[in-house]
């Protein structure tokens, strides 16, 4: 799998999405290889979406269409600022990756140095998931660099704001505590979802 994420300043919220649910009406039967997309806004205006394919090849065959170009020159009309991308081809899926049923989805990006420790500390989700059984999966995607992108899904925002309060045995904090060291959080309150 290859996750792209895709990060901006938006004010025009309303026409940005319905821009987004054109391409997923109108080009996605044409990308070959797109998986889906979790979206959402942050509180501070930023636009965030984290698509999936099936391959970084797939992905960059999908952007070089003609009809790409035209709908993401629309998007960047409404957009208040230059769009950041984020391309990961080392993707781990735990507990069956994101959800659609997601009332709210938190998205981590930080750096590390040892991402196969992350990557570890990742997949072994059986105590995390007796511990907070407000998350209903995540997707953790890796950069060349150890930059990563974590988008976790949690049955609701309520429920997720309580489980934070749970304290992890030691081992597991001083884990959370070394891959989240100055990780900045994108909290999408009103989430949507797109599946190919």
């Amino acid at each position: 799998m290859f996750i792209q994420m895709i990060q901006g300043p938006c004010t025009r919220q309303d026409e940005a999405h319905q821009l987004l649910d054109e391409w997923r009406r109108d080009l996605a039967p044409g990308a070959t290889g797109w998986l889906g997309g979790t979206y959402g806004f942050t509180d501070d205006n930023q636009l965030v979406g984290v698509v999936r394919f099936e391959s970084r090849e797939l992905a960059m065959a999908n952007s070089d269409r003609s009809e790409q170009g035209e709908w993401a020159a629309k998007m960047a009309e409404v957009m208040d600022g230059p769009m950041e991308f984020h391309d990961c081809d080392d993707v781990s899926l735990m507990m069956d990756g994101g959800s659609d049923d997601a009332g709210f989805v938190q998205i981590i990006r930080g750096r590390v140095d040892d991402p196969s420790r992350l990557k570890a500390m990742m997949a072994d989700t059986t105590m995390l998931h007796e511990a907070r059984p407000d998350i209903l999966g995540a997707t953790l995607a890796i950069e060349a660099d150890g930059s990563f992108v974590e988008t976790i899904a949690f049955t609701s925002e309520a429920e997720a704001r309580k489980g934070e309060q749970v304290e992890p045995p030691e081992d597991v904090r001083s884990e959370l505590e070394y891959a989240m060291k100055g990780a900045t959080y994108y909290d999408l309150h009103h989430p949507w979802f797109e599946s190919a």
